[in-house]
């Protein structure tokens, strides 16, 4: 093993050890097994489905968004989710309801191999399609892991921890590779029917997942606003989970000022912005990036609406 892995190995390891009594999620209130249920959430005022588990904190239905043309996106289709590691039995039996035929994990082979694989149904087995974090998850690991207060702050501070994130973004339009993850998964979603739901995911729920979210919502002609609003809301449904982090590390005496994982916690308006911003040069807009930049022609994109959207 290189020095570089093994270093990466040790400080995961005090990482996990540390976050393994206080990384609760936001939803272990539930004691009862979870089930489908229809709730509003403020933040996006509108009504939305939220799948309330145990082990994850951000798994929810797209559906019941309306398009510029009065059209509404279905229910029980296409679902967002953060990490399915954690599940525990009653989320596993959860999840086994809603009938899904693919589960597509975005995640990168390090975050696998320290989060844990998916817990997933009988039968079911989740398709890899890692799209790189620029390196995130590894050098976090290795700043958390250092018990340095200076080197955290030489990494993370002064603004170093959301520019970071907003490179991140501009990768997901930059990226050969990533786009063809993104692309591989809304073609899957355009070729299936509505008998064969299927669910993406990352570690959090929020970035790589927010946005496919934000390109698929807004490729069936969902209202960027609208759109924004689902991608700002995993700040929402991640708060309680992400307070408890900071405040397990900063009693673990792992980091003295835990607050500098925040900008890598949330979702940012300016982090989506760099995406858009990026994809505005590139491709001058959003169908050019969606059929030269993700190569889908109009018959897949004409698919994807016609299987998502009633009304």
């Amino acid at each position: 093993m290189s020095r570089a892995r093994t270093r990466l190995a040790l400080a995961a390891g005090a990482v996990v050890s540390a976050l393994a009594t206080v990384c609760l999620p936001a939803t272990s209130a539930f004691a009862a097994p979870p089930t489908v249920t229809t709730a509003t959430a403020v933040t996006l005022g509108e009504t939305v489905r939220q799948i309330p588990l145990q082990g994850a904190t951000n798994v929810r239905d797209l559906g019941g968004y309306r398009t510029y043309d009065g059209k509404e996106v279905r229910y029980g289709q296409v679902y967002r989710a953060d990490a399915l590691s954690k599940l525990t039995e009653a989320d596993v039996a959860a999840i086994g309801r809603l009938g899904l035929t693919k589960v597509v994990d975005f995640r990168v082979p390090s975050e696998v191999q320290y989060d844990g694989p998916d817990r997933l149904p009988p039968g079911l087995t989740p398709t890899a399609r890692p799209v790189t974090d620029n390196g995130l998850y590894a050098q976090l690991m290795i700043a958390i892991g250092s018990k340095d207060p200076v080197r955290q702050e030489e990494m993370l501070g002064g603004g170093r921890a959301a520019a970071f994130m907003r490179e991140v973004y501009r990768t997901f339009v930059t990226n050969p590779e990533n786009r063809a993850r993104f692309a591989e998964t809304l073609r899957d979603i355009a070729n299936s029917d509505r008998r064969s739901p299927l669910l993406y995911h990352c570690t959090s729920g929020k970035d790589r997942t927010g946005w496919t979210s934000y390109v698929l919502l807004r490729a069936l002609g969902v209202p960027s606003r609208t759109a924004e609003r689902d991608y700002l809301a995993s700040n929402a449904y991640r708060a309680a989970h992400d307070a408890k982090v900071r405040e397990g590390l900063k009693q673990s005496g792992m980091m003295q000022n835990p607050d500098l994982l925040i900008p890598l916690q949330e979702v940012r308006m300016d982090y989506l912005d760099s995406a858009l911003e990026r994809l505005e040069a590139d491709y001058g807009s959003l169908d050019r990036y969606l059929t030269e930049g993700l190569g889908l022609d109009r018959r897949t994109l004409a698919k994807l609406r016609a299987g998502l959207l009633r009304g």
